[in-house]
């Protein structure tokens, strides 16, 4: 529980907690945020890392010169972008068996079936659309994998929403971030960035789900 209780602080208190990390350890930061980052992205278990608003916040850090811009840029696209590689890989290697896993805590079949009922849908453009939606970014890859896009095909999605979701929030945080209202109001500010994708990745596979349905009974008549 201790756990829990610290990820939900780190989570919406990612600014003090990273700005005490780099006065404690320095450039070790990059390393820290590489390896969160690259977690999120590649291992199907880890949805609930702040991906989001560690970058923006990252961004914010560059903005006051705690942070170096284009290095913090570079390293997080390479830790997006190889994270979604190895989540591919691995959805890939299990292929048709994950439609038989049970839900766990290690594996989040619902957030599963979200993803591959959003993937059905809009195809490959899912993954570029995925990166700024908490949970449906970590599925999107493994789905991926599991439904046998190319790799090819993979990684031009992958590169792609890659740099416009590292790139763009880090260049937000860089402008925005330290603006004296948005300070204030970080922690809603992170609620709305969490809470607003997840509903609509919700209603979306709602949507897909019963499009399904009815293409089926059609289908039965």
């Amino acid at each position: 529980m201790e756990l829990v209780t610290y990820l939900i602080d780190f989570i919406l208190h990612v600014d003090r907690h990273l700005q005490d990390f780099v006065a404690s350890y320095g450039a070790w930061v990059y390393a820290l945020l590489f390896l969160i980052i690259f977690v999120e992205t590649g291992v199907v278990v880890m949805p609930f890392l702040p991906g989001d608003s560690l970058l923006f916040v990252a961004g914010a850090m560059c903005g006051v010169g705690l942070m170096d811009y284009p290095l913090t840029v570079g390293l997080l696209l390479a830790a997006a972008v190889l994270g979604n590689q190895s989540n591919y890989t691995i959805g890939h290697y299990f292929g048709p068996k994950v439609f038989q896993w049970e839900d766990s805590r290690l594996f989040n079949k619902k957030a599963f079936n979200q993803a591959h009922a959003f993937y059905e849908r809009y195809g490959g453009v899912t993954i570029i659309a995925a990166r700024f939606m908490p949970f449906l970014r970590t599925f999107a890859p493994f789905v991926a994998g599991v439904s046998q896009m190319t790799r090819r095909k993979f990684t031009l999605y992958d590169v792609s929403g890659g740099a416009l979701w590292v790139g763009g929030i880090v260049t937000v945080g860089y402008f925005f971030g330290n603006v004296p209202f948005v300070k204030a109001h970080l922690d809603k500010i992170i609620w709305a960035m969490i809470l607003l994708p997840t509903l609509l990745v919700a209603v979306g596979a709602w949507r897909a789900k019963r499009q399904a349905g009815r293409s089926a009974i059609q289908a039965g008549q």
